[in-house]
């Protein structure tokens, strides 16, 4: 591809795990990446090796963070073919020890910063009849106590999805959710969790998919990379489970 040709992708989170392997797929399928994320190192190794991919450090939750990532796209290469809004925070606890703080700042991150990113990147995915991939859960399509928060605010997300689909299928915007289960990923270290507590869960999710594994941040990468391919032209609105199976059983 020439440079006019090639697409220009923006994922956010991309300093780890889902990110991280979501960006080397884009810049290994010959797209230019910007991998936002809020911490320098981590966005540099993600980075190293591949270079179509810049590193772009921004917390997404700022206020100027939309403009400012959007920006950099444009500045850069003078448009914007896909957005992957992947950058997420996760917690826990009962309804009754709400931790009001925490509970915005998953709010913050899980919803309300796609909603920012998306309202300022829909003129330039217009001009290039681009995508917008929300990286949601499976924790969201069923009940979740104890995470009951982190789970609606994947919920809304997977909501505007659909919603985003129709709103912007007549100019030529397609919008795609990737719903994640059990993946190995550092999520669990994020949340504060004790190595024999994250022990735990892993086996609860081993218990729970019907494959019979934790999934890689590779697998979900696949799933983002082929819905937004120009080739899934025709898709748009769904929400793709990719949990080994762990939704349906």
């Amino acid at each position: 591809m020439n440079d006019e040709q090639q697409r220009v992708v923006v994922v956010t989170g991309a300093g780890t795990g889902i990110g991280r392997a979501t960006a080397r797929a884009f810049a290994g399928a010959d797209a230019r990446v910007l991998a936002v994320g809020r911490r320098a190192a981590p966005l540099t190794e993600t980075a190293a090796g591949h270079p179509l991919i810049t590193p772009v450090t921004a917390d997404v939750t700022d206020d100027d963070a939309p403009a400012r990532v959007v920006g950099a796209a444009l500045d850069r290469y003078g448009r914007l073919d896909v957005l992957v809004n992947n950058a997420g925070i996760a917690g826990g606890g009962p309804l009754a020890g709400l931790d009001e703080p925490a509970a915005r700042r998953q709010l913050d991150t899980n919803l309300l910063a796609p909603v920012r990113l998306a309202h300022a990147a829909v003129e330039p995915l217009t001009a290039s009849r681009g995508v917008i991939v929300n990286v949601t859960t499976t924790v969201g399509q069923r009940a979740w106590p104890g995470s009951s928060v982190y789970a609606a605010g994947k919920a809304a997300l997977d909501s505007l999805t659909r919603s985003w689909a129709v709103e912007l299928a007549p100019h030529g915007v397609r919008v795609v959710a990737v719903a994640p289960g059990a993946i190995d990923t550092p999520i669990g270290e994020h949340q504060g969790l004790s190595p024999d507590q994250r022990a735990a869960v892993r086996r609860w999710q081993l218990d729970h998919t019907p494959l019979g594994r934790i999934g890689r941040p590779d697998d979900v990468a696949w799933a983002i990379l082929r819905l937004s391919d120009p080739g899934a032209a025709f898709v748009t609105g769904v929400v793709l489970p990719v949990d080994g199976g762990a939704l349906v059983a």
